[in-house]
């Protein structure tokens, strides 16, 4: 098999790429980018749906979802954390198209497993104990899904060192890193969310509730 092979003279091994890794990760991005705007929507629902919605009103589907006790930790709520979860993961990749180097491959790997067991435990809350479902719950755990697929799949098509061998290069890996590359599109993703509790905050008309 025809391998991309990525040598660093900086450090002390040498690692191999699939011509298809590349592929992987702009798919993981995107797949992320997707993800994110499916926790902007849900946190905008959060701030401007759910208070028209008078306090004593039956609710049911996805409504009964995202206002259940589970929907929020300490206060905040579950998709605006799901939002910096995404981000986290187009940051790494990001970083990975920056300088190539495995070891974001490896930092991955946990991340992109953790957001797999969180997103299963809120399904199973969903299913066996809220029943009911919230779609846009339901894209976002499948997302976390695919990120996970993808990181084995670049995982697969890799050979890459030992985490253990790399960790100590980590203060190298980042010095290489082009901030701007990778931190911009981040910055843009925090200010997005963060301007969605800001505009709760202005003096703007009251909520007109449902009725």
């Amino acid at each position: 098999m025809a391998v991309e092979t990525q040598t660093r003279s900086a450090f002390d091994y040498e690692w191999d790429y699939s011509p298809t890794v590349s592929a992987l990760f702009a798919a993981f991005t995107t797949v992320a980018i997707v993800g994110w705007l499916v926790t902007v929507v849900l946190t905008a629902i959060h701030l401007f749906a759910l208070p028209a919605i008078p306090a004593d009103a039956p609710v049911q589907g996805s409504i009964r979802v995202i206002t259940s006790q589970w929907a929020y930790v300490f206060g905040v709520p579950l998709a605006t954390l799901g939002g910096f979860y995404y981000l986290t993961t187009i940051g790494l990749a990001l970083w990975w198209f920056d300088t190539r180097h495995p070891l974001i491959i490896k930092i991955l790997t946990p991340i992109t497993a953790s957001g797999v067991a969180f997103s299963a435990y809120f399904v199973y809350l969903q299913l066996g104990v809220i029943g009911e479902i919230c779609p846009f719950c339901m894209v976002s755990a499948a997302a976390t899904v695919v990120l996970l697929g993808l990181e084995g799949a670049i995982l697969s098509k890799s050979t890459t060192p030992s985490l253990s061998s790399m960790i100590g290069d980590l203060g190298q890996v980042v010095g290489k890193m082009n901030l701007p590359v990778v931190f911009f599109p981040i910055l843009i993703g925090l200010v997005t969310l963060l301007g969605l509790f800001v505009v709760t905050l202005l003096p703007l008309p009251e909520v007109v509730p449902f009725v």
